[in-house]
């Protein structure tokens, strides 16, 4: 046998194979270390970005439900502060109501001192109905606590409110000082001088009452006292009526009268006094 040819035949082969086996044998050593082989680190670099994308989704996610969570638990919060607040205002205006009622009753007693032959009830106000025709208002009390039609309806300071027209269970409807189907005996506290006041259309739409029926010579001046007179035993003498804001002339001329502001702001009144009887001057 030719040994030169035998190699030359089959050396390119021997070291095909001592190379497979030499590669064989790195990648069985790498893989006893821990390095990945070369499919493997492939599938590895192939795999990173999805890896990293999910990543990075999960993480978003995970922002997300804390924001939502942290929105949840931030709303909740302003929600409990909002009924706290509801509920120290309630208790404030419960607590200021409570004061300017003993404020109101206080008055009322000095008031009644003066006055005991007075029977008044009190009353709170429902509603106050003003309109191009009447202005009225409706009163918590009605028959059951003896109120009658006719009855005079006051403020705790003894200002003038108006009078009963008409009585309910639990219910009265008061014509108020404006009305313009109102009238009553007035005098002026100054000067004694007596008149009618009496509602009239254009002076309710700006809450005034007319004071007329003047006697001849009697002067009339900005900021008098006007009292109901007690005549006729409508109404007992002494309340407050008002305030003369303005004289004025009627179209001819000839007759002076007074433009009445009224002691009790009608408007905000949420308390008021029946009068159920008292003793009538002559």
């Amino acid at each position: 046998m030719n040994w030169k040819v035998f190699l030359r035949k089959t050396a390119p082969r021997l070291l095909a194979a001592v190379l497979i086996v030499a590669l064989l044998a790195v990648g069985a050593t790498s893989l006893m270390r821990g390095r990945a082989g070369l499919i493997t680190d492939l599938e590895g670099r192939l795999r990173r970005p999805f890896q990293q994308g999910a990543e990075t989704i999960a993480s978003w996610l995970e922002g997300l439900y804390g924001s939502v969570y942290g929105y949840d638990q931030l709303k909740a919060e302003n929600e409990t502060l909002r009924e706290q607040l509801a509920e120290a205002q309630a208790e404030a205006r419960a607590g200021q109501e409570a004061l300017e009622e003993n404020e109101r009753l206080r008055q009322l007693l000095a008031f009644s001192q003066r006055h005991t032959d007075f029977d008044l009830e009190s009353a709170k106000v429902v509603s106050y109905s003003a309109s191009n025709w009447s202005a009225l208002i409706t009163i918590s009390k009605g028959d059951e606590s003896g109120i009658e039609v006719g009855d005079s309806v006051i403020t705790e300071s003894g200002s003038l409110v108006g009078q009963v027209i008409e009585v309910g269970s639990g219910w009265s409807t008061v014509r108020t000082i404006i009305d313009v189907d109102m009238n009553v005996g007035g005098y002026v506290s100054n000067s004694g001088a007596t008149g009618m006041v009496v509602g009239e259309y254009t002076l309710m739409q700006e809450g005034h009452v007319k004071l007329g029926y003047l006697a001849e010579g009697v002067s009339l001046f900005e900021g008098d006292t006007v009292l109901t007179s007690g005549k006729g035993g409508a109404f007992p003498s002494g309340l407050v009526i008002g305030s003369v804001a303005e004289v004025r002339s009627d179209a001819g001329g000839q007759e002076s009268y007074g433009v009445i502001q009224p002691a009790c702001d009608l408007a905000n009144m949420v308390q008021v006094f029946i009068i159920k009887d008292y003793k009538i001057v002559e």
